[in-house]
């Protein structure tokens, strides 16, 4: 079965997201290995169309939000125990 957004085909959960955002993932996420130069540029650009689209802010925080709670094991989190609080008596006195 095919999925369509609009006219776009939409095989992936990448193609999804950049079908929802109209922007490519990358540019909010960065790429691996990019240079501090491409980084510098990305996060202008990304600048830029927050400036033109302030409404895109919420949009994002809805994306991601559904996305962790969706697939929250891309996020690998483990609860973790509390410690159950035992102390040790404390020694008071004199030390010899």
């Amino acid at each position: 079965m095919r999925s369509y957004v609009g006219r776009h085909l939409a095989v992936t959960d990448l193609d999804f997201a950049e079908l929802a955002l109209g922007t490519p993932p990358e540019l909010w996420l960065g790429v691996e290995g990019e240079t501090d130069e491409e980084r510098a540029a990305r996060e202008d650009a990304a600048r830029d169309i927050l400036a033109d689209n302030p409404e895109m802010t919420d949009d994002l925080i809805r994306l991601a939000a559904g996305i962790v709670q969706e697939h929250p094991e891309l996020f690998d989190v483990i609860p973790l125990a509390r410690p159950t609080g035992r102390r040790r008596p404390s020694r008071k006195g004199v030390a010899a």
